[in-house]
């Protein structure tokens, strides 16, 4: 563990980012009293993205607006669109 001023941390950054991936950890001080403590970012697993399923999509749909007219389709409007 290794203890830095805030002033310090500002400055110097470079040598309290050596010093942060030496020890793992450094206490932050202010008026020689401890305020924070910084840890090196680690970053959380990605879970994969599954791909789009359009029939499932319409499922949920369906049970979202439980049985309620959707109304005209996007690609109905984009085809109107471009016809005119």
């Amino acid at each position: 563990m290794t203890r830095m001023s805030v002033r310090d941390v500002r400055l110097k950054w470079p040598e309290a980012e050596r010093k942060l991936a030496a020890t793992g950890e450094i206490v932050i001080t202010r008026d020689s009293k401890p305020v924070a403590r910084l840890l090196p970012y680690t970053p959380e697993p990605r879970t994969p993205r599954t791909r789009f399923d359009p029939a499932a999509h319409l499922r949920w749909l369906q049970k979202v607006w439980r049985g309620k007219s959707l109304g005209v389709s996007t690609g109905a409007l984009l085809d109107r669109d471009r016809t005119d």
